[in-house]
Parts: C-alpha cells; sequence; structure tokens
C-alpha cells in the first residue's frame, strides 16, 4: 500500500522551564492509503495530543510529519488552511452539526463553499446519504433525529469533499451501544467500500476492534501494536483485551 503519513521523532511538550508535560515523546509511525487505525490510550496518555498535531491543530514541539511526501510541520499558517481544507475530514464526539440547516444542509456546507456545481453536490449528497443509510432523514434538523443519526451525518459531511484522511475523535462516546456499533459498521463501509483512510482515536475496547490495525499509546509513548488480519473481531477483541491488561489499561467495552 501507499504511504500517506509518516511520523518521525515527533514530541509536544506543554509548559514552560520546571513545569514542564511531555505529551508525545519520541513517536514514530506511518499510515497507509486505505488504513484505518485506532490509536488507544489511557486518559492523559497523548492520543488526543497526537490527533491534533496529525491534523495541525497544534504544531510539535520537535520532529515531523510528512502527509504525502510534503513535510506538514513546515508548513506556513496560512498554507495549513487550505492543506486542511483540501485533505482533512473531520468527526467529533459532540457532532458539531449546525442546528439551524438540515441534515443535508450540514453535509452540503463545505461542497457549497468551495464552489462545487450543484449537479455535482446533489449527486455527491445522495450517493453518499444512501451508502450511510440517512438518506429518509436528508430534510429533518438535527434535533429532530437521533445521536447516531447525527454522527452518521458527521461521517457523511467528512466524506462528501473526499478527504485523503479521516480523523476521527471518539466518535462513539456520546453514543448508546447499539448507535456505537451502526456508527463503527459504518465507519468500515467507509474505509472497505469508499477506500477512505480513517484514524481513529478512542480509549473504547469494542470501538477499536473493528479497525484493521491498533497503535497503543502510554505516557506518550507507542508500546504496541496490534494487526487484525484475517482475525474475527471477537478474537481481535480479546487480543486487545489482553494488551491492555498487561499494561493496566482501560478495560472499558461497550
Amino acid at each position: 500500500m501507499t504511504e500517506l503519513i509518516r511520523i518521525h521523532d515527533v514530541e509536544k511538550y506543554y509548559g514552560k522551564e520546571n513545569n514542564i508535560t511531555k505529551a508525545i515523546n519520541r513517536v514514530n509511525f506511518t499510515v497507509a492509503e486505505g488504513e484505518f487505525i485506532a490509536i488507544m490510550g489511557a486518559s492523559g496518555s497523548g492520543k488526543t495530543t497526537l490527533l491534533n498535531v496529525l491534523s495541525t491543530i497544534d504544531r510539535v514541539t520537535a520532529g515531523h510529519i510528512y502527509f504525502d511526501g510534503k513535510d506538514i510541520t513546515e508548513m506556513r499558517e496560512s498554507k495549513l488552511a487550505d492543506f486542511r481544507k483540501e485533505n482533512l475530514g473531520f468527526v467529533f464526539q459532540d457532532f458539531n452539526l449546525l442546528d439551524t440547516l438540515t441534515i443535508e444542509e450540514n453535509i452540503i456546507l463545505a461542497m457549497t463553499l468551495r464552489g462545487h456545481p450543484q449537479k455535482e453536490i446533489d449527486n455527491k449528497t445522495i450517493q453518499i446519504c444512501k451508502l450511510l443509510g440517512i438518506d429518509d432523514i436528508r430534510g429533518k434538523f438535527p434535533y429532530q433525529v437521533s445521536g447516531g443519526q447525527k454522527q452518521r451525518c458527521a461521517c457523511a459531511r467528512a466524506l462528501v469533499n473526499n478527504p485523503r484522511l479521516i480523523l476521527a475523535d471518539e466518535p462513539t462516546g456520546a453514543l448508546d451501544s447499539k448507535s456505537a456499533q451502526t456508527l463503527l459498521e459504518t465507519l468500515c463501509k467507509m474505509n472497505d467500500e469508499m477506500k477512505a483512510t480513517i484514524l481513529m482515536v478512542t480509549h473504547d475496547v469494542f470501538s477499536a476492534s473493528y479497525c484493521k490495525r491498533i497503535l497503543f499509546l502510554k505516557d506518550g509513548e507507542i508500546f504496541n501494536e496490534l494487526i487484525r488480519g484475517k482475525k474475527e473481531r471477537k478474537e481481535f477483541l480479546n487480543e486487545i483485551f489482553d494488551v491492555l491488561a498487561l499494561t493496566g489499561g482501560d478495560r472499558d467495552a461497550k
């Protein structure tokens, strides 16, 4: 598979002088196009910080992040906004939908702002809504649909501009177990059928078991990695529990 991202010796510190917190410490890994990866770790392990530097929301203290061969840690702020717009899609725990817009309007907003032709917008929206099972609620407002439907709308919004990478931050955190399972199956469908590259931050074992590869963070460092391969999800789930048991990590499972 083609390498999309390479993280090389990335460090991130917060604070000054005698009160410095090392959130990420010499992290190295790669992400290939079409992968579905989970970053797992307990609270304070550095996983959200890692997501923030990958998304260019935050700057690294040291090291480099290469995206399709370009060093995004060296980009000027004026270039980073275009980089995010052209390459990244986001799915957040709290949906981040606009309540005054319908589900469909929330999805097409980014395409409209980028000046896509109306016919292209309509066709793409219908295609993605059907794929994610929300075609029948396109005319409703966010307050009229369930949390799971809102999150699938957020997935559609993330997908609609064909991003090179989708970053999901605890996407099941606000959902009940049934909605969480539906969302995770949706992410798998995005990965398998639309070849979306997805990097998901989670502390939840159940969520991580849907991914194809898991990187485990502890104290800002990667200490283990699991690859699902051809294993059944239940077998993979047990392997995740085994890794967490060795480290005293969270054993949350919805």
